[in-house]
């Protein structure tokens, strides 16, 4: 498997994280880290997006990633801004291909046995299960990892501190996204003790399990 999916695997929580101003990157960033969870994986949903992952990529103590990915040209920019992996809400070929073409794992999303098994045929090794919540849920993850048995997958979507244990009890689950650690109304405000507090109870929720 490859080693970012392998460091994904040891933390198992993936913060994801909408960014509304840059100068607000480093500060988030230290608090994940305080918070003992060095991963950020930045959605391109707001127009400050890249330059939040070039800021926070030059800390040099997080492994940082880009969400909402839907073109190959996002993939560009967000591999030239410092992204060292990628995560896409659906599975598109012209996606896959470029990030193999640049060199960064790719993590698209995938629900059905149609989609996973496309998956799988282009040589993927993981998947984002979005919306987990919607989509059945950690018995719906269950369901499809039988079938598929060498493939990882990632929740992500209505996951929070009350279930991301009933994922993460799952053997095929690698990790699981939320955003709960990294409430986008703190991050505005400023409250980046509040996502310290929240990261570090998350953490260790997951070292308890």
């Amino acid at each position: 498997m490859h080693e970012i999916w392998q460091r994904l695997g040891d933390h198992a929580l993936v913060p994801v994280v909408v960014l509304d101003d840059p100068a607000a990157a480093l500060p988030l960033g230290q608090a994940l880290i305080d918070g003992g969870l060095p991963v950020a994986e930045v959605t391109l949903r707001t127009p400050e997006a890249l330059k939040g992952i070039q800021e926070l990529a030059g800390h040099g103590g997080l492994l940082v990633g880009a969400g909402t990915v839907l073109t190959p040209g996002q993939v560009d920019l967000a591999v030239a801004a410092g992204a060292r992996f990628v995560v896409s809400p659906g599975l598109s070929r012209a996606v896959v291909e470029r990030c193999r073409a640049v060199g960064v794992p790719v993590l698209p999303g995938a629900v059905t046995a149609t989609e996973v098994q496309a998956a799988i045929e282009l040589g993927l090794e993981a998947v984002k299960f979005f919306p987990a919540g919607t989509s059945g849920g950690p018995a719906a993850v269950a369901a499809l990892a039988a079938p598929f048995g060498g493939l990882r997958f990632v929740p992500t979507g209505g996951i929070d501190a009350g279930n991301a244990g009933d994922y993460l009890a799952l053997p095929s689950v690698l990790a699981v996204g939320g955003s709960w650690m990294v409430p986008r109304a703190a991050i505005k405000a400023g409250d980046f003790a509040r996502v310290r507090e929240l990261t570090s109870a998350a953490v260790a929720a997951v070292r308890g399990r």
